[in-house]
């Protein structure tokens, strides 16, 4: 426990002299700098602490039930995942200004009106305007500005998509772009935060949602006969201190859903509280659902361990695809009653916004963009398909092709956006797979490099050999040497 609060310690020390460095949003050049600096200062405290003199998984696994002694490495997890939040709650978001969007999102819903409806400058809802969100746009003055569809062309998509000075609300002429169920969250957080605090409620959250990551997924480790303290690798990577906390994304509730999800699997609850956990992740960003095949294998494993057959497994595997894509429909429908296909939001402007020459970077190393496009999707149902069908051992444990599944998504996509590889980092800690994070700071780079290309495709070309390597090294490891054929007994004569 010294060393784990040692570490902590140093980890925490330096976030604070990270953040201190003020806003990198508009210079991103900074934000490389200090996020690869947070990147490899983890690295070094992380080595020195799983591999210097660090006692086995025996040592601090401690009793399986729920006793006491149990439940200490789980509160001693807690503790330090609460300690190294606290630096990003004395600064303001330091990468984005997707809090302040959050907040808008709440308030109007918390208004009485759906947040589908009208973007942020629309006048019918300048009595909501503050000066923290509306510094240069008082209540009773016009904007200007109503809500119209987007335009079809990338060029007109990304006029629209210009901040303006008179808001830091980021594409205040664009609809919310967020599912039903993060705007649910966005309107609990915002009933419980006074106007005055701007984002320091998300900010709070987002911490909170980040240390009740680590507990669960010490948990899991606990419970899978592994070092509980293996979950610090979650709560004291950079990505989740500086995007969790002090960035307080959404991604955060993403990985928190996906982690309970792979629980209720591995734990045999039933199919419909499965599907329910991934549907809700899927409606707080549209991405986890490619984590679905994950937990729809055509085989099971009965909970005394023989094998449920193709009948049961896919019986049960329907139940949970249905109930996750139920769940979804069921979220969107109020909203579609309300504003018909408004609800879609700014989705398509933000994927047209975003098809420039970062989008499948790193296919397109290679090929032309439009084959690119292809490959990547023929890639994620190739791993969907394994997925489903040709995995071996324990087909109720869906962490690796979670993992595996989120990853190729990401790598086939390559985002510029680092808080995208929140639930990536969960999966890889829960199957201890450190090397996945090579993804999370391809997407630091990508974001800090964003603008000069071929920062991402190079990012993610590194992370890929960084994980082929790895992955090539441990299989190497576990192959049984060959055997040794016997010498010939000398001849007697």
């Amino acid at each position: 426990m010294r060393r784990a609060a040692r570490a902590t310690a140093i980890l925490t020390v330096t976030y604070l002299g990270v953040l201190s460095v003020g806003n990198t949003d508009s210079r991103r050049w900074l934000y490389l700098l200090v996020s690869l600096s947070a990147w490899i200062a983890f690295g070094l405290v992380a080595r020195w602490f799983f591999h210097v003199g660090r006692p086995g998984p025996a040592d601090d696994a401690g009793p399986a039930d729920d006793t006491p002694a149990a439940r200490r490495p789980l509160l001693a997890v807690a503790a330090l995942a609460l300690v190294v939040q606290l630096p990003g709650l004395f600064f303001p978001p330091a990468s984005s200004t997707d809090l302040n969007r959050y907040v808008w999102d709440g308030r109007v819903q918390l208004d009485g009106v759906d947040p589908y409806r009208y973007v942020p400058f629309d006048d019918r809802l300048a009595h909501l305007r503050d000066p923290i969100l509306f510094p240069g746009l008082r209540p009773d003055e016009a904007s200007g500005i109503t809500t119209e569809p987007l335009p079809a062309d990338r060029e007109g998509v990304l006029e629209y998509a210009r901040n303006d000075a008179r808001s830091p609300i980021s594409r205040p002429r664009f609809l919310t772009p967020y599912p039903p169920v993060a705007e649910a969250y966005y309107a609990a957080v915002s009933a419980v935060t006074p106007w005055s605090w701007g984002s320091k409620g998300f900010q709070v959250s987002g911490a909170l949602l980040a240390v009740a990551t680590s507990v669960l997924v010490a948990r899991y480790l606990r419970s899978r006969g592994r070092d509980p303290f293996q979950a610090l690798v979650w709560a004291w990577s950079p990505t989740v201190v500086l995007e969790a906390g002090n960035g307080g994304h959404v991604d955060v509730l993403v990985a928190l859903l996906i982690v309970l999800a792979v629980m209720a699997a591995v734990h045999r609850r039933a199919a419909l509280v499965v599907g329910g956990l991934v549907g809700l992740a899927a409606a707080v960003k549209l991405t986890p659902f490619v984590v679905l095949p994950a937990f729809t294998p055509w085989r099971f494993t009965r909970g005394d361990g023989s094998p449920a057959g193709v009948w049961g497994g896919i019986r049960r595997s329907l139940v949970v695809g249905l109930t996750a894509i139920g769940l979804v429909v069921l979220v969107y429908l109020p909203h579609y009653l309300a504003v018909g296909p408004a609800i879609k939001g700014s989705l398509d402007g933000y994927l047209a916004e975003e098809g420039g020459e970062n989008r499948a970077s790193l296919l397109t190393l290679v090929l032309p963009l439009p084959v690119a496009n292809v490959v990547a999707v023929v890639v994620c149902l190739g791993v969907a398909a394994w997925a489903v069908l040709g995995r071996r051992g324990r087909e109720d444990e869906p962490a690796l092709p979670a993992l595996y599944l989120y990853g190729a998504l990401l790598l086939t996509t390559t985002p510029v956006l680092a808080w995208y590889s929140l639930p990536l980092v969960a999966l890889a800690v829960m199957v201890g797979r450190p090397e996945w994070l090579a993804l999370a700071v391809a997407g630091c780079c990508a974001y800090g490099g964003h603008g000069a290309y071929p920062a991402t495709p190079v990012a993610y070309a590194a992370a890929l050999l960084v994980i082929y390597l790895v992955t090539v090294r441990r299989v190497r490891r576990r192959r049984p040497p060959a055997a040794t054929p016997p010498r010939p007994a000398p001849r007697t004569t």
